[in-house]
């Protein structure tokens, strides 16, 4: 599970990846501080399943009920327009942006930087069309990826070497991109009984843009959000308001004991006496952007990627079914991010290769009932799985 942060140059990406990862990394306000993509571990949030059985277990990733689950976050070096033409950093940015699942859009919703990311006065640059271009710039690229082999797809067609579906996939293999979801693309847009001679310039420009709405669904994070002129440009742009560098102050100061606060959390709590004067006056800009936005929202915008976008369920295997417990006890030990209508035989790939390959049976342990290696698995589902490769 990869999430990709992506958008134009001097946007936050690189506070927003250091405030979800905690991890330090350069920034600098201007354009492509980011030269190679950062790779870091961030967290979702949701209900443990400890609640559904009422029980109390200790594990980290578990906090009064509520599971962290990890998931993967890369930063890439900012966009500027003709990145799918080599501009800017734009061939390593769009190999880098394809390894991601879904992608999280960074805006500078105040409107302080412009088109190239160069710092201007807020409110002077319009957001718009920063979520316009980057949408565009991926739009482009893929379409340009179909142009290049289009004359060779008909061919393999008229000659009955390959399908429509199968053709267009082969080309997009390495960004992931599976013949089902072409498929499903072609039979929206009615483009299954076209003869792809017959598919003009909008037809490949409507279709490569359903595609990657389909296969690189996106989420817009409306950074800066409490130093917006305007109090609707959130809702403009359809973004979640932002506000990476308070949830960096943030953490920080809860790492280092000043305050109580967990992601996500829509205010926090000074734990410690006698703070400095610096670092008061810091926390009294963080009290007043919590006064303009509900809370800090990355938290919120990195769960809406993996829960809204992806619609991925979170399930829990376990080796032992009545203390759903690990073979050394850890009760709960480990929480798996699944596609929806995922089944029981691929949570058990998902743990180990050996165990798919030894699949007997599961067991669901809410109603302590046998299910086989199709059944359907739901969110906080918590699953045996009995092999003959099992391991200890």
């Amino acid at each position: 599970m990869q999430i990709g942060l992506l958008g134009k140059a001097n946007v936050g990406k690189s506070t927003f990846f250091s405030a979800a990862t905690e991890t330090p990394v350069a920034s600098g306000n201007f354009p492509f501080t980011t030269i190679k993509p950062n790779v870091g571990v961030a967290y979702v949030r949701t209900e443990c399943a400890c609640r559904n059985f009422e029980i109390t277990h200790e594990n980290p990733l578990c906090i009064g009920g509520t599971r962290l689950v990890p998931i993967n976050l890369i930063d890439v070096a900012g966009l500027v327009p003709g990145a799918h033409e080599g501009k800017g950093l734009g061939n390593q940015f769009l190999d880098d942006a394809r390894q991601a699942d879904a992608l999280i859009h960074i805006v500078d919703a105040s409107g302080s930087t412009d088109i190239q990311g160069q710092p201007v006065p807020v409110g002077t640059h319009d957001p718009l069309e920063d979520v316009a271009f980057v949408q565009d710039e991926f739009d482009q690229w893929f379409a340009d990826i179909l142009r290049r082999d289009w004359d060779k797809i008909i061919r393999e067609i008229d000659q009955k070497r390959a399908k429509l579906a199968d053709g267009i996939a082969q080309r997009f293999s390495g960004l992931g991109i599976r013949d089902y979801q072409v498929q499903a693309v072609l039979q929206r847009l009615g483009l299954v009984s076209k003869n792809p001679k017959e598919w003009g310039d909008s037809d490949i420009q409507g279709f490569v843009q359903e595609l990657r709405q389909d296969t690189k669904p996106m989420i817009i994070a409306a950074n800066k959000a409490d130093l917006c002129a305007s109090p609707d440009m959130t809702e403009r742009i359809s973004g979640v308001p932002c506000s990476a560098e308070t949830e960096l102050l943030l953490r920080k100061a809860s790492k280092a004991g000043i305050v109580r606060y967990a992601p996500g959390d829509p205010d926090f709590e000074i734990i410690s006496d006698g703070i400095p004067a610096p670092q008061k006056k810091a926390l009294d800009l963080v009290q007043s952007v919590f006064s303009r936005i509900s809370s800090t929202g990355v938290q919120d915008v990195l769960n809406k990627a993996v829960f809204d976008l992806l619609h991925l369920i979170v399930v829990y295997p376990v080796e032992d079914e009545t203390r759903l417990a690990s073979k050394d006890g850890v009760i709960l030990p480990d929480a798996k991010l699944l596609p929806p209508g995922s089944t029981a035989r691929d949570l058990a790939r998902l743990v180990h290769a050996d165990i798919a390959k030894g699949f007997l049976h599961a067991i669901d342990c809410k109603t302590r009932q046998r299910i086989s290696g199709e059944q359907t698995l739901k969110d906080g589902d918590v699953i045996k799985i009995v092999s003959t490769q099992s391991r200890g």
